[in-house]
């Protein structure tokens, strides 16, 4: 991803494969450990915290009319300036409404090349997108462009099922993002798959982005696997 970047005030929240997974699959009756069910998440915790009431903030104004407004104080466009930061005019829209792509999602391990997966998938929904190898390190990053307006509290959710069983889940408040031509790039923190041969099988995963006006601006399935090798390129 081409330009790394840090949330602005942005908190994290998660948490990784089960280290007692291989146990937990053992011992569970039944378990289909080479199909994965894929079932919705729960709720998300935010929607406990919304008022019944919404707010009245006043008039909503696009990112080209904050620019243009009072452009002839200086005292006031230098605070905007510093407000707002380096935004690209070029990208800046009529609407009110931020405009943000998931370009790429992109999986890094030292011992693999890595593997870009465009967005949206090229691929069978009901295949496999990708395996990881049991024990080996990988880091999750990827690519999206803003354009039109500010996205204010950009957030990544990841939930992984294996038959059934949610075994993983992720939140990560990725923060404030300004629109401008060139790519955003966020890499997650490296972990390490789980190993064993129970945890090997199909996985069941769903990705989102959404920011603080919950609009979502990708909600995916996909499948993927763990074996015990990584697979023949």
């Amino acid at each position: 991803m081409s330009a790394a970047v840090r949330a602005v005030s942005s908190t994290t929240k998660d948490v990784s494969f089960n280290p007692h997974l291989e146990e937990e699959l053992k011992n569970s009756d039944g378990a289909n450990t080479d199909d994965a069910e894929e079932t919705e998440p729960e709720d998300d915790d935010d929607s406990k915290l919304e008022s019944d009431r919404e707010l009245d903030l006043g008039p909503q104004f696009s990112l080209k009319e904050q620019l243009e407004k009072d452009r002839d104080d200086e005292s006031l466009r230098k605070w905007k300036e510093q407000l707002l930061g380096s935004v690209d005019i070029s990208t800046v829209g009529e609407s009110k409404d931020p405009e943000v792509k998931i370009l790429s999602l992109t999986i890094t391990s030292p011992d693999r090349p890595d593997l870009t997966l465009p967005i949206p998938f090229n691929n069978d929904p009901k295949k496999s997108l990708f395996i990881l190898k049991e024990g080996s390190q990988c880091r999750m990053k990827f690519t999206f462009t803003v354009s039109n307006n500010i996205v204010s509290g950009l957030k990544y959710t990841n939930i992984v099922w294996k038959t059934g069983v949610r075994v993983d889940s992720r939140k990560r408040m990725l923060g404030t993002f300004s629109p401008q031509q060139e790519p955003y790039t966020y890499d997650l923190e490296e972990e390490t798959t789980p190993s064993g041969m129970f945890v090997r099988g199909t996985y069941a995963a769903r990705t989102k982005f959404v920011d603080d006006d919950k609009r979502c601006y990708l909600d995916v399935s996909y499948y993927f696997e763990i074996q015990k090798n990584w697979a023949t390129p």
